[in-house]
């Protein structure tokens, strides 16, 4: 494909040839101009913009402004528009075609359904709309927006984007504001959203035009909390809190209580991804009271929700059930297919998070109907991110049981879906579920290939949790390639963040790695593995974690074996093999039980 230079040196060359044909210069048949006769005198302009313009103004005046007209309408042309709006008839409207096609400005590029022109290049078009005057450009974009609502009255969903455009440029301020708006909107539902953040921000940028009433108070709220969802993929953590806050401030103004809800809302997800837990709790306690006030069922269901998600984080995963179950119930029905505004419908994300507590209990088969049920709910829709949570959820719960093969497929799905797509926040957790199941299926450098680009993202945005999930996945699967040390600091690092924003489960995930690593010396660091292994089996009996409890028996019952404990390594081994076995987790089997055949056990 020819650079935009060259492709513009080719339309300057046919465009000065075009002048000099049409001024008369260049006339007859080829081979005419003799040698030795005096050149003519010709004046051809400098730039292939100026020769554009003065072949634009040598058209018969309606044909120049048909040309300008279709200009008006954009590079690709229907002729269904054109014809309302170029206030020609039928015959002068065809007769004006056929001359601008024949003059090589426009060409016919669709028949059906119906027909359509294309300017054959972009300057030709760019030349023919600066030739208007402006409020003859406005006038038209005018028009040309309340044509295509008569024309498009059943297709106005698919034709926002260019409506938003036309308005914008006809300054017709009410409509730019609604239409940029709902292109917003329809970026959001395709999970677009670094375009969804340009249609936002010039909704916003509209409303400078419009007087300050209270409805454009509330436009502006809602635009904000749209933007600040918007967003939040891209991570952008600091612009997210300025937009809430100044919603925040125009919502106490209004005294909308609904609205001052789905602030703190937002804030709840704000001081997740911060590690700021007690504020994220505070602001879903907040929502809670906002709700009841304005008895919005919606917002209840979100701060439970996301008041969910934060128990997650920190490992309390029977309070999280609680309040996922209270999520529930509002969003039954035809609610369960409702974004509210959200990244991902929050029916699918309470599910995925059901299967996420249940996978670290070791309740698999609750978590196995709830993750199910989140990808039948989100499989009639095309929704990136909401299909992102339902297979992560069942995914992980996969993962934790063992079941690689199933762990790979879902968890290979959610990552896919992303392929040269915006990514959203979630992206690190499964990155980092799929690491692991990379390298429990053996496939360690696939894993760290995951796991560096997952760590740079969930650096650059400065998630905390998500920067946690990756760092022990790394870890793992550094372990399995035999780097110990570089493991060692990885560990170590994430013992200190877990221990400072308080992630219990992530601090037993990470005393266990610690204590793989010990045990893996040469020689071996017998009282470091061990203090690790206890450390980490306290925490997890604690918190209910049964197959990290399984894991923790097993790698002290192989400690212990390797240093000739045999009857601590029999009682510890058969623990283990018994958790595995009664949450039938039968991936770890077979090592469990070579370990207890080798210390002779049964």
């Amino acid at each position: 494909m020819p650079c935009r230079r060259t492709a513009r040196s080719c339309s300057s060359t046919e465009e000065s040839v075009r002048t000099l044909v049409e001024t008369g210069v260049l006339v007859g048949a080829p081979g005419a101009y003799r040698l030795g006769q005096a050149l003519p005198t010709i004046q051809v302009p400098a730039t292939v913009q100026a020769v554009l313009a003065a072949r634009i103004d040598r058209l018969p005046s309606e044909e120049k402004r048909l040309l300008q007209t279709a200009a008006v309408i954009g590079t690709e042309v229907p002729l269904e528009l054109l014809q309302t709006i170029a206030e020609l008839s039928a015959a002068a409207l065809q007769r004006g075609l056929t001359h601008l096609q024949a003059a090589e400005f426009l060409y016919e590029t669709r028949l059906f359904p119906e027909r359509e022109f294309t300017f054959k290049h972009a300057l030709t078009h760019e030349v023919a709309y600066g030739s208007l005057l402006q409020e003859r450009r406005r006038m038209l974009h005018t028009r040309i927006v309340e044509n295509i609502e008569v024309l498009s009255r059943e297709r106005e969903v698919e034709q926002v984007e260019l409506l938003a455009h036309h308005a914008l440029r006809g300054e017709v301020w009410g409509k730019t504001l609604a239409y940029f708006q709902q292109a917003g909107e329809k970026a959001m539902t395709r999970s677009a959203y670094r375009e969804a953040v340009g249609y936002f921000e010039q909704a916003l940028s509209v409303l400078t035009h419009l007087p300050e009433t209270h409805d454009t108070q509330a436009q502006a709220i809602d635009l904000r909390l749209a933007l600040r969802t918007a967003l939040q993929p891209s991570g952008d953590l600091g612009r997210g809190l300025a937009l809430l806050r100044e919603a925040e401030a125009l919502s106490e103004a209004l005294d909308d209580s609904r609205r001052l809800g789905q602030v703190s809302i937002l804030l709840i997800l704000h001081f997740v991804h911060r590690g700021a837990y007690a504020q994220a709790i505070a602001a879903a306690q907040r929502a809670h009271t906002l709700a009841t006030a304005s008895g919005d069922v919606a917002i209840q269901a979100l701060a439970n929700l996301y008041l969910g998600g934060t128990y997650i984080v920190q490992g309390d995963y029977r309070q999280a059930i609680d309040c996922l179950r209270q999520t529930m119930a509002p969003l039954s029905g035809v609610r369960r297919r409702e974004i509210f505004g959200q990244v991902a419908l929050p029916a699918v994300q309470a599910h995925g998070m059901l299967a996420w507590c249940h996978a670290e209990l070791g309740t698999f088969a609750e978590g196995s109907a709830f993750g199910a049920e989140g990808l039948r709910i989100v499989e009639a829709m095309a929704h990136p991110a909401s299909f992102t949570w339902a297979y992560y959820g069942i995914g992980l719960l996969y993962l934790r049981q063992g079941n690689i093969p199933k762990a790979l497929s879902s968890l290979e799905q959610a990552v896919g879906i992303w392929q040269g797509v915006d990514r959203p926040a979630i992206f690190p957790a499964v990155a980092a579920a799929l690491g692991v199941a990379y390298t429990l299926g053996g496939r360690v450098a696939d894993a760290v290939a995951l796991l560096i680009p997952a760590m740079e993202q969930s650096i650059a945005t400065g998630r905390v949790p998500f920067e946690t999930l990756r760092r022990l996945s790394l870890g793992e699967a550094l372990v399995s390639a035999c780097r110990l040390e570089e493991a060692q600091a990885l560990a170590e690092r994430t013992l200190t963040h877990t221990r400072e924003y308080q992630e219990r489960s992530h601090q037993a995930y990470a005393l266990r790695l610690l204590g793989e690593v010990a045990a893996r010396r040469e020689p071996l660091a017998v009282e470091s593995a061990e203090s690790y292994y206890r450390q980490a089996l306290a925490l997890a009996n604690e918190l209910g974690m049964r197959p990290l409890l399984a894991h923790c028996h097993l790698g002290l019952g192989t400690l212990c074996a390797k240093i000739g404990r045999q009857e601590q390594s029999r009682d510890e081994l058969s623990t283990a093999i018994a958790l595995y076995r009664a949450m039938d987790m039968t991936f770890w089997l077979p090592q469990a039980e070579a370990v207890l055949a080798q210390v002779g056990g049964v």
